[in-house]
């Protein structure tokens, strides 16, 4: 194992995609000689020049591009430099990528990654802040990833892009200077597998995205006052892996579920929801809190944008009230 960058496990995903399958290409906004927004592919075009396609600055054509290559047998990384603007493009995502295979009772397939950062927190304000993985969950056909940590995003985009489905690849953008181990060698992740990454037996806490570290870092306050939590990280929202957050919720009969999304209609309601319906409703001691984003348009002041969406501290508040509804 060695430490790295969640942008560089990222970036080393993509090359060895590249080395692996001649069929992998990227597309996207600045992708080759500028190596992309983030720096995701900085210094790959040299030796990736024929896999990194530069595009014009059009989101519908370029997941169109995307859908189109991934039909006639190509495996696109489609990069969109900002989840925001997938909205443009939700035409080709939606009724084309998503449908494709259904319509023609799996004559066709569309293996296409379409990988974007997203997020607040970085001062970009409310037209490239947004969390929007509920959406995208909300859409049959499509698969749904948001990886948390250096190993989660090199081993689930490798899986992502050998899937035959489209996939959308959510970044955060904060998360892409964190550090963590990873292996050196081949390995792959599961799509719809979720992982615990504390255990604990005082409460469950189920997050995604940036909301894993900060849920960790909440977690670790906390057993400072004698409560264990433990931290359930969903990696993916689509296919969601309802059976492992049943079994931690069985053992710890408390839930909080954590996210940076708007509150209203966020897949932590969808969570809830198959909680309470579940085998493990009938374990809860106390009813399911949900800490999530305000419902209003990301800030561009850094203390407004600060308090648009949960912190360490929130989640400390809320997990504290949990205990505290019985004095």
């Amino acid at each position: 194992m060695t430490e790295k960058m969640y942008i560089d496990a990222l970036a080393e995903a993509i090359r060895e995609e590249f080395d692996r399958d001649e069929r992998v290409f990227m597309i996207g906004e600045d992708i080759g000689v500028y190596g992309g927004s983030f720096g995701v592919t900085k210094g790959m075009y040299e030796k990736y020049k024929d896999k990194l396609v530069d595009t014009p600055i059009s989101e519908a054509s370029i997941v169109g591009v995307g859908v189109g290559c991934a039909l006639v047998g190509l495996r696109p990384i489609v990069e969109i430099m900002f989840s925001d603007f997938m909205m443009d493009a939700m035409e080709f995502i939606v009724n084309q990528a998503a449908k494709l295979s259904y319509m023609t009772g799996g004559q066709l397939c569309v293996p296409m990654v379409i990988r974007s950062p997203m997020g607040s927190g970085a001062g970009m304000a409310a037209q490239h802040s947004q969390s929007l993985p509920a959406i995208f969950a909300h859409i049959p056909g499509l698969k749904v990833v948001m990886p948390a940590t250096p190993y989660d995003v090199k081993g689930l985009l490798k899986t992502a892009v050998r899937d035959d489905n489209p996939v959308i690849f959510l970044e955060h953008k904060l998360l892409y200077w964190t550090k963590g181990e990873v292996p050196e060698g081949e390995y792959l992740v599961p799509l719809g597998k979720a992982d615990v990454k504390r255990q604990g037996g005082d409460i469950t806490l189920v997050a995604g995205s940036i909301m894993v570290p900060r849920s960790l870092e909440a977690a670790d306050a906390l057993a400072k006052d004698g409560i264990e939590c433990e931290v359930v990280d969903v990696r993916s929202l689509s296919p969601l892996d309802v059976d492992t957050i049943v079994s931690s919720v069985k053992k710890t009969g408390r839930l909080v579920i954590v996210e940076d999304d708007n509150e209203n209609f966020g897949w932590g309601a969808e969570v809830a929801a198959k909680i309470t319906n579940s085998e493990a409703f009938d374990f809860l001691d106390e009813p399911i809190l949900r800490v999530a984003g305000n419902n209003i348009p990301i800030p561009y002041s850094p203390e407004l944008e600060k308090a648009a969406v949960p912190q360490v501290e929130d989640v400390i508040s809320a997990v504290k009230g949990v205990f505290s509804r019985r004095g």
